[in-house]
């Protein structure tokens, strides 16, 4: 396994014994990941000047960089069945359960993306933006499309679903248990 869970001051990541955190990861300082969660390959969780909360069943797919900010509330909350995807950066925000950020999408500092909210890939989502629940946002600025539909719902609740299951898988196939921090 070449993943790192690197100490920062005072701060050493906290990991659920059940997440999968893939080769090539990297989470630094003040974060906590919860159960059944997913870090994918060469994803970059740095937690050094404020903290990182992500919640259960979350999965933060390849290449994603999540990181805080130096100012106050300038920390990082992701709720639980949350999905990252891609290539996605997320700086000093807050996500919460069941939302969904699309491949390459940028969310800036103060966000609040709400429960079951949707954020359209390659989206730039604006500092200090409200996305109320079950919002679809797209573009660069990101701005209100529509209402989420529920094939949409039903989507992104299979999708945290299936990383968590996909993730298990990766695990087997690894044959090597995370040890809890």
């Amino acid at each position: 396994m070449t993943y790192k869970l690197l100490p920062y001051r005072q701060s050493t990541p906290r990991v659920d014994s059940t997440t999968f955190l893939a080769d090539g990861c990297a989470i630094i300082g003040n974060v906590t990941i919860k159960s059944n969660s997913s870090i994918w390959f060469n994803t970059v969780i740095r937690g050094d000047v404020d903290r990182i909360s992500i919640g259960s069943n979350t999965n933060i797919q390849d290449l994603v960089v999540i990181h805080t900010s130096r100012k106050d509330g300038g920390y990082v909350d992701i709720g639980d069945n949350v999905t990252v995807g891609h290539s996605a950066l997320l700086h000093a925000c807050s996500i919460e359960d069941n939302a969904f950020i699309g491949m390459q999408s940028i969310i800036m500092d103060e966000s609040i993306i709400s429960e079951h909210a949707f954020i359209a890939a390659g989206s730039l989502v604006p500092a200090g933006s409200i996305v109320r629940s079950k919002e679809l946002w797209m573009g660069r600025p990101a701005k209100y499309v529509r209402m989420v539909t529920d094939a949409e719902l039903k989507f992104m609740e299979e999708n945290a679903r299936h990383y968590v299951e996909l993730s298990k898988e990766h695990q087997l196939a690894r044959d090597e248990p995370l040890n809890e921090i």
